[in-house]
């Protein structure tokens, strides 16, 4: 693997050896135009963005949609991670840093296009609930989509059903978090095996956490 994971001292879902495993999956489709759903506080965007540089220059596109904050309307059977709630970081330096010091909220879009500033010619960053604005997206040269964003059955599955509608028979990678018994949520492996089964698709599951869709 030509990169390996960098936490960039932020908070990120993947933790350990899981963001080394995600860029496996990257190295293995080499994507040149990708979709992030849910990108949290950045830290795998830039990390995309870095491989994406490495493989492709400066002709990559990358985008990422998120709600950007609490404040930001969302679906009330959302399921939605303590951290942004009260962002309280296990590092007490963390938090002296990033609340006391610079009174940062890492999940609004502004700390995240900060941290993606060396990219800002080839990302487009999204505001908004995805039931709403996904659809209103061009996805039509989508290559990989990381889908790691609302967590409700129906949120999930609105997701993968416009994206769906978009890139079916193209051959495109949809990659999901949260599905195997790693980090598995019960709503998103549920929404994922339903769209499977409807539009017939083969599912293949990455170290028992990430579940893997060719389209």
């Amino acid at each position: 693997m030509v990169l390996k994971y960098k936490s960039y001292w932020r908070k990120t879902g993947l933790k350990g050896k899981w963001g080394n495993i995600y860029l496996e999956q990257l190295d293995k489709h080499k994507p040149k135009n990708f979709l992030e759903i849910g990108v949290f506080c950045g830290v795998t965007a830039r990390n995309t963005c870095d491989y994406l540089n490495l493989i492709h220059g400066n002709k990559f596109k990358y985008i990422g949609v998120d709600l950007f904050g609490t404040s930001q309307k969302h679906q009330k059977n959302e399921i939605e991670p303590n951290f942004l709630k009260h962002q309280k970081f296990s590092n007490p330096l963390k938090n002296i840093y990033y609340n006391y010091i610079l009174k940062e909220n890492l999940n609004s879009l502004e700390s995240n296009k900060r941290l993606l500033r060396k990219y800002e010619k080839n990302i487009k960053l999204i505001a908004g609930d995805t039931n709403e604005v996904l659809k209103k997206i061009d996805l039509s040269s989508i290559d990989f989509v990381f889908l790691d964003g609302g967590h409700s059955y129906t949120t999930v599955l609105n997701d993968l059903e416009v994206i769906y509608k978009s890139l079916r028979n193209k051959n495109k990678v949809i990659l999901c978090d949260d599905y195997g018994e790693e980090s598995l949520i019960k709503e998103v492996k549920n929404a994922i095996d339903d769209f499977t089964k409807t539009n017939n698709i083969k599912l293949s599951i990455i170290e028992n956490r990430f579940a893997k869709l060719i389209i």
